[in-house]
C-alpha cells in the first residue's frame, strides 16, 4: 500500500495526500508488493535493492548510503497479540532520504505517523527531510517510553496478585513481559548506535536546530534503554521471588489439607473401632453412650486442631 503526501499549501505544519509523486513529497509504503516497489524505484530513481532489503523483518538498524540515497533503519514496537497486554515485538522501519523525495517503508501500518499527518508535531515540514527523520526517531523513542511506563504499571498490578497465587498463569504473564523487555532493550541499543552515527554529522547534512533535536532524541532513547534495563532486572527478581512464593503457597495448602484430613480421621477411627462389637463396659450400657462417644471424638478432634494451629498447619 502506498500513500503520497506533501506539505499543505495553506498550513505548513500539516500534510495533504496527493495522487502523483512530485518533488519534496513524502512516500509512505506499508507492506508494499513487488509491483509497488518496482513502481516507486522507477519513478524516484531509487535503487530497488535498497527498497527490497526492508521487506525483511529481521533487518538490523543501521545507516547506509547508496548513490544519492541515504537509508536509515530503526526498530519500532508493535503488539503481537491484542488478547494479551504488553506482548510486543519490534519491526524495522526504513527511512530513505534523497535529493527530491522522502520514503518510509514498514511491514505494518504504524500509528506513529498519524500525528505527523494530523499536524500535531511541532515545526513539522516534509521539505525539511533531515528534521523529519529526527522527529520520527524522537517519536519512536517516546513510544518506547510510553509502553515501558505501561509495562511497569502492569508489573505493579501483577505484584499484588502474585502474593496469594498458587497458579502458573501469573508467572506466564510475567514471562511475556520479560520477553517484551528483551526485545525492547535489544532494539533500543541498536537504535542508539544509529543515533550516535547521525550525531557525527557526516552522513546527513544538519542545521543547528537539527543538532539540538537529535540530542533530545538521543537522550530520550538512552532514557528508554535505562528504563527497560531497570524493569527487566526488577522483573527477573520478581519472577524468581514469586516462583518461590507460589511454591510456598502450594506447600501451605498441602499442609492444611493434611492437617484437616488427620483431624477428621479421628471420629472415623473411633466409629470404625466401635463398629467391631468392642466391649465398652459401663459406657456401653449407659443410655447416653452415643453422646459420650461423640463428645470424646469431638474433643480429640478439637485438641488435634489446636495443636496443628499452634504449629501453623491450620
Amino acid at each position: 500500500m502506498i500513500h503520497i503526501y506533501r506539505t499543505d499549501k495553506q498550513n505548513q505544519h500539516k500534510v495533504e495526500e496527493i495522487e502523483k509523486i512530485e518533488n519534496l513529497c513524502w512516500i509512505e509504503m506499508t507492506n508494499p508488493t513487488e509491483e509497488e516497489i518496482k513502481e516507486i524505484a522507477s519513478k524516484t530513481k531509487t535503487d530497488i535493492h535498497l527498497l527490497n532489503k526492508l521487506l525483511d523483518d529481521e533487518e538490523l538498524p543501521r545507516v547506509e548510503i547508496e548513490g544519492n540515497s541515504t537509508l536509515i533503519v530503526v526498530d519500532t514496537p508493535y503488539i503481537t497479540n491484542n488478547k494479551y497486554k504488553h506482548k510486543y515485538n519490534t519491526d524495522p522501519i526504513g527511512l530513505i532520504l534523497s535529493d527530491q523525495y522522502f520514503i518510509t517503508i514498514s511491514l505494518r501500518e504504524l500509528g506513529l505517523f498519524q500525528d505527523f499527518k494530523d499536524g500535531k508535531i511541532r515545526d513539522f515540514d516534509i521539505k525539511k527531510k533531515t528534521k523529519f527523520v529526527i522527529q520520527i526517531l524522537l517519536r519512536i523513542a517516546s513510544i518506547y517510553q510510553k509502553e515501558l511506563k505501561a509495562i511497569n504499571s502492569d508489573i505493579n498490578n501483577k505484584e499484588k496478585t502474585l502474593y496469594k497465587s498458587t497458579h502458573n498463569q501469573e508467572l506466564v504473564g510475567l514471562l511475556d513481559i520479560e520477553k517484551t523487555l528483551t526485545y525492547f532493550t535489544t532494539s533500543l541499543k541498536a537504535n542508539d548506535v544509529v543515533l550516535e552515527k547521525l550525531s557525527k554529522g557526516s552522513l546527513v547534512t544538519m542545521y543547528e536546530d537539527d543538532i539540538d533535536l537529535l540530542e533530545d532524541a538521543i537522550i530520550e532513547n538512552k532514557q528508554a534503554i535505562e528504563m527497560a534495563n531497570i524493569y527487566r532486572e526488577i522483573l527477573t527478581s520478581m519472577t524468581d521471588t514469586y516462583a518461590t512464593i507460589i511454591s510456598n503457597n502450594l506447600n501451605d495448602v498441602m499442609k492444611f489439607l493434611a492437617a484437616i484430613t488427620i483431624v477428621f480421621s479421628v471420629p472415623t477411627m473411633i466409629s470404625s473401632m466401635l463398629g467391631m462389637n468392642v466391649f465398652l463396659g459401663d459406657i456401653g450400657s449407659n443410655p447416653y453412650s452415643f453422646i459420650i462417644i461423640i463428645g470424646i471424638s469431638l474433643l480429640l478432634s478439637l485438641l488435634l486442631a489446636w495443636i496443628f494451629k499452634k504449629k501453623g498447619m491450620l
